[in-house]
């Protein structure tokens, strides 16, 4: 596993934000949810594209707390254009589980 100093961590800006809206995105290569993430006053609401079909469905989405990497610059999507990389882990059978804080924290606030 390759290593990287800690400054090279702290570029990487990893924020909260709550899931405000949530679509299906059948336009994708790949079964995906378009999302919008709400991170408060500071960074507003952020688009994203989540291949995370297997786990979630729209509706199950929206008012969850999500993490994201929020200092990518923008990506094509297809027809869409993603802001921010919403973070998560395989699962056992390959499926994303989306990380999240497991205690209530405000809205943009970044990882330490």
């Amino acid at each position: 596993m390759a290593q990287i100093s800690f400054d090279d961590f702290l570029k990487v800006d990893i924020r909260t934000g709550e899931v405000v809206r949530a679509e299906p995105f059948p336009e994708a290569r790949k079964p995906a949810i378009k999302l919008w993430v709400d991170f408060g006053e500071e960074l507003g609401v952020k688009k994203s594209s989540a291949q995370v079909t297997a786990q979630y469905t729209p509706e199950s989405l929206v008012g969850r707390t999500v993490m994201a990497v929020v200092n990518f610059p923008p990506r094509q999507i297809g027809p869409f254009m993603s802001e921010i990389l919403v973070l998560g882990f395989e699962d056992e059978s390959g499926a994303i589980v989306l990380a999240a804080p497991d205690k209530a924290v405000p809205k943009g606030v970044r990882l330490m």
